[in-house]
């Protein structure tokens, strides 16, 4: 039967939805999904939706089906995206530093995840290789043609619209690298930044790479604490979301020591859970407790796996059980910070 709270308003159409999916064979746990998208494609030609609304939808749902696909397969392979100017030559120690830190990645066991375009993103693409690496490209009339190390890959997804293709370089990231870069990287720092800080992202490591002995992100950062955090824009704190390093060295250890103790984590029901590498003691317990009462809304908890609303997710890892309040979210990042101390 169709979703009564969702419908067309044709009865004939809804109980066509219903047949296909039937034909199709989706399964149970998936069909409200199925049948909600569908509803909506058909719900734009109910509401009598313009042909240049239509095209955008269009496009944008191949977009977001496509790079799933191309995603899929890589799903539990941690990836770094990286951020950087185009514009940037091969020999300026920002690209050198960029073609390091793609290898050392690699080297780690994640996959890099770049732009697809020249300069720092074709640095990182170098050092990690293709068979390592993901390019999301975007169509522009300029400046962005994929670079050589990951054009001819499959794993080279082309983007008509902005937002699709930065739903891909957040979304997929175990962790954000930044080298010095225009109106692009900039975009894309405050971007991360706001939605780590709205809850609307997981947190990842950030790391803001300085390349040489000119300081580039650590202007930027006092123009962040001393004008938007001293103008009471941002609290002071949300500096915790982000590092500046200023070797490639310490940006894989920043990067790779974040997953020290603390896994992943899941909202299940009105509680945040911790997935961890090893179990944590009651005296672990006690302290993480008073030390973040204030972003508590209860006490914290252990158990030995998965709760069933995970789906048996990482059946093998602990669980800390964080009953966070959503008030701070620079908060919750310093909380996974200090997991990874103990």
């Amino acid at each position: 039967m169709p979703d009564r709270r969702y419908a067309l308003q044709n009865e004939e159409a809804n109980r066509l939805t219903v047949d296909l999916l039937d034909v199709l064979g989706v399964p149970s746990d998936r069909r409200g999904y199925f049948q909600h998208m569908l509803t909506t494609v058909l719900k734009l030609y109910e509401d009598g939706a313009s042909t240049g609304d239509l095209k955008v939808t269009n496009t944008a749902l191949k977009e977001l089906r496509y790079a799933y696909k191309v995603f899929a397969p890589y799903r539990d392979v941690r990836k770094v995206t990286v951020f950087g100017s185009a514009r940037t030559a091969p020999t300026q120690s920002a690209a050198m530093a960029a073609l390091m830190f793609g290898r050392r990645m690699v080297e780690a066991g994640w996959m890099v995840v770049t732009g697809a375009g020249a300069g720092i993103m074709g640095a990182a693409q170098e050092g990690a290789g293709g068979e390592r690496s993901f390019g999301l490209n975007i169509r522009l009339p300029f400046e962005q043609e994929a670079n050589p190390w990951i054009a001819s890959d499959p794993k080279l997804i082309t983007f008509k619209y902005f937002f699709t293709r930065k739903l891909f370089l957040v979304k997929e990231a175990s962790g954000i690298a930044l080298f010095p870069g225009g109106f692009g990287t900039m975009d894309e720092a405050f971007e991360v930044l706001t939605l780590m800080q709205t809850g609307k992202a997981t947190i990842v490591p950030m790391v803001l790479v300085e390349t040489d002995q000119t300081p580039y992100w650590r202007k930027w950062d006092a123009f962040v604490r001393d004008t938007l955090a001293a103008q009471d824009l941002i609290d002071p704190i949300d500096t915790s979301f982000y590092r500046i390093v200023d070797t490639v060295d310490q940006a894989v250890e920043q990067l790779t020591t974040f997953y020290r103790v603390y896994h992943s984590s899941r909202i299940v029901g009105d509680n945040l859970v911790f997935r961890l590498t090893r179990p944590l003691r009651d005296t672990d317990l006690a302290v993480i407790q008073q030390r973040f009462e204030d972003v508590l809304k209860g006490p914290v908890d252990q158990a030995p796996g998965p709760f069933p609303q995970e789906y048996n997710e990482y059946p093998n890892l602990p669980r800390l059980l964080v009953p966070f309040n959503r008030s701070s979210y620079a908060r919750l990042r310093q909380l996974i910070d200090f997991v990874n101390t103990l």
